[in-house]
C-alpha cells in the first residue's frame, strides 16, 4: 500500500501501472489541477484520502476526503497507514512532504529532486529510495566495491544542437521540445540549462557520499550512469527510455522480471561521450563550487524556480535565466542554514531577490 503525491504527473501515471501491475494499493492520490485526470485515477484506484494543489477546485473531485495545498498534504500522511510514499511532486512544494514523510518513520521514493538539492544535509537519506533513471544506475552498478568515480549521463536537452547565436532567441516553446523525454515543463526547462544535471549530481553526493561524481552528455540517453572501479575498470547501466524500472525497484525492492523491452544492442548505433560546455550550459561552471558547498541548493533551486517563471513570462531570454541565477548564488555565496526554518527564509529572500 503507498501514497502517491504527484499522481497526475509522468511519474505519478506510471507509477501507478506499476502499482497495477503487481497489485499494489493506492491509500491516498496527491495532485495539482489536473483535476480530469485526478477523477479518473480515483475512479480506478479508489484512494482513501485525497489531496489537490487548491480548495477552489475541491467541488470539481469526485471523492468524499479531499485535503487542499501544502498543510492539507502533511494532514493526509499523518492520516495514511501507508508505510511507503512516493514523493513525485514537482520543484520546491516537494520538501515538506519528504521532511514530514521521513518523520513518520516512513519509506520515501523519491523523485523530487529539490528535497535532497535544498536540504539534503537535513535528510535520513537511509529512508529515502531514489526514482531517477541516472542515481537507479548507479546503484545497480555499485555491488559495495570500492569506487574511483561516479558519471551520471545528460541527453543534452532541446538546445544541445542549436547554434548557440540561436539559442539567444528561444523561446519557451522550443526549450520544451526535448529530443528523447516526455516530461513536464520544468525538468525540460532544467534539461536544456543543464540545472537538472546540477541537481543530479548534488543528489549523488547525498546518496552515495561523494563528491567524486561528474556528468557526461551521452544524446540517445540509453547509457543512464557509469562507476569507475578502482581496479580500473568502468561499467555502464543501459536502458531504454523509461521510469517504470526504478519505480519498480523502489516499490519492491527486488524485480525478477522483465519491465522493460531489452535493448537491441545491434540497433543502437554508436554511443558517443561528450563534455558539458559552459558556453552551451552557462550553469556547469559552478559544478565544483556547489558540490563544495552544498548548502547552497536552496539558492539555486529558488532562483532556478523564479528564473523559469520569468522565462515563460517573456520577461527574460533562454540565456538570461542562467545569468539570474549565477547573480543570485554569488550574492548568496555566504549563507549557511542549519534547520529547516533558515531553508524557508532564505528561500524566500532568494525569490524577492530575483523578482526585483
Amino acid at each position: 500500500m503507498i501514497a502517491l503525491l504527484g499522481s497526475t504527473g509522468s511519474i505519478g501515471v506510471n507509477t501507478l501501472q506499476i502499482a497495477s501491475r503487481f497489485d499494489i494499493n493506492i491509500e491516498a492520490l496527491v495532485a495539482g489541477n489536473n483535476i480530469a485526470l485526478l477523477n479518473e485515477q480515483i475512479a480506478a484506484y479508489k484512494p482513501k484520502f485525497v489531496a489537490i494543489g487548491s480548495c477552489l477546485d475541491r467541488h470539481k473531485v469526485n471523492h468524499p476526503k479531499v485535503f487542499c495545498g501544502q498543510e492539507g498534504i502533511i494532514e493526509l500522511l499523518s492520516l495514511c497507514e501507508s508505510q511507503t510514499v512516493v514523493n513525485a511532486l514537482v520543484g520546491y512544494a516537494g520538501l515538506r512532504p519528504t521532511l514530514e514523510s521521513i518523520k513518520l518513520g516512513k519509506k520515501v521514493a523519491l523523485a523530487n529532486k529539490e528535497s535532497l538539492v535544498v536540504a539534503g544535509h537535513l535528510l535520513d537519506t537511509s529512508s529515502i529510495t531514489p526514482i531517477d533513471s541516472e542515481h537507479f544506475g548507479l546503484w545497480y552498478l555499485l555491488n559495495h566495491r570500492p569506487v574511483n568515480k561516479l558519471y551520471i549521463t545528460a541527453s543534452g536537452g532541446a538546445f544541445r544542437d542549436w547554434e548557440l547565436e540561436n539559442i539567444k532567441k528561444a523561446s519557451f516553446e522550443d526549450a520544451l521540445n526535448h529530443p528523447t523525454w516526455s516530461m513536464g515543463d520544468k525538468i525540460t526547462i532544467d534539461s536544456a540549462t543543464m540545472t537538472n544535471k546540477l541537481f543530479e549530481l548534488l543528489e549523488a553526493k547525498w546518496l552515495f557520499d561523494t563528491n567524486d561524481i561528474d556528468a557526461v552528455i551521452e544524446k540517445k540517453s540509453i547509457v543512464h550512469a557509469l562507476v569507475e572501479f578502482k581496479d580500473g575498470s568502468t561499467t555502464a547501466h543501459l536502458a531504454n527510455v523509461d521510469m517504470k524500472l526504478p519505480i519498480a525497484f523502489a516499490l519492491k525492492g527486488e524485480v525478477n522480471e522483465e519491465i522493460l523491452k531489452p535493448i537491441d544492442i545491434l540497433s543502437i548505433g554508436a554511443i558517443e561521450f561528450l563534455p558539458i560546455e559552459t558556453s552551451r550550459y552557462p550553469m556547469w561552471q559552478i559544478k565544483d563550487h556547489l558540490l563544495n558547498n552544498p548548502h547552497l541548493g536552496v539558492v539555486i533551486n529558488a532562483a532556478n524556480e523564479e528564473a523559469i517563471n520569468a522565462f515563460k513570462n517573456g520577461k527574460c531570454s533562454f540565456f538570461g535565466m542562467s545569468d539570474m541565477v549565477l547573480n543570485t548564488y554569488k550574492y548568496f555565496e555566504n549563507i549557511l542554514p542549519q534547520t529547516i526554518e533558515d531553508i524557508e527564509q532564505i528561500n524566500n529572500e532568494v525569490r524577492q531577490y530575483v523578482k526585483r
